[in-house]
């Protein structure tokens, strides 16, 4: 390898290397994903039907640090603890009607939308090209907007839908995506290693 494609290589930024954690690491780092996923959905402005809150920040960052495979289990991990009644979601609530109402398309997005954005840092999209971070992030609010727009047209149509579950959400999943994305390049600054 060359000298230039040596320093390119080295340049870029790893998130956690969650591939080389033992068993206990991995079980470690998947429980203060969760507790972070929990303190996330404790940050809120009420809304009906959804309210706003810092859960998808959270599950953008936890997909971008984790990667997609431990992302997803970790944000699959914190769901099954809110339908198991650990109060984990908005408001410390919980329980299995918060998956059959109004949330549940939102919530069931999480680990897709999670899994998504740890996928695309994988391949470049990471810390060090902000914008690339920031735009799989964008991605994967999307997702969360578009699955959860669509089990929420189920209950209530598709018109309201769009009016109460995704255009107050827009500005704040930019906003939400800008702050991840920063926050990324903040934790990741560290792994960058320069080419001797």
């Amino acid at each position: 390898m060359t000298s230039s494609k040596t320093a390119v290589a080295n340049k870029k930024a790893k998130t956690l290397d969650v591939q080389n954690f033992t068993l206990p690491w991995k079980v470690a780092a998947a429980f203060f994903g969760t507790l972070f996923l929990t303190l996330s959905s404790f940050i809120e402005v009420p809304m009906v039907p959804v309210p706003i809150t810092l859960q998808t920040f959270a599950v953008m960052l936890v997909g971008a640090l984790y990667g997609w495979r431990l992302g997803g289990v970790t944000i699959v991990a914190w769901l099954v603890a809110a339908a198991l009644g650990l109060p984990v979601l908005s408001g410390g609530d919980s329980g299995v009607q918060y998956f059959l109402g109004a949330t549940g398309g939102y919530l069931f997005a999480f680990p897709v939308a999670g899994m998504a954005v740890g996928w695309l840092t994988a391949r470049g999209w990471d810390g060090q090209r902000v914008w690339l971070s920031f735009l799989a992030m964008l991605i994967g609010n999307a997702i969360c907007l578009t699955l959860g727009a669509a089990w929420l047209a189920v209950l209530i149509g598709a018109k309201q839908a769009i009016l109460a579950g995704v255009v107050p959400f827009l500005i704040g999943g930019v906003l939400k995506s800008g702050l991840g994305a920063m926050t990324l390049k903040l934790l990741t600054r560290d792994t960058q290693h320069t080419a001797e």
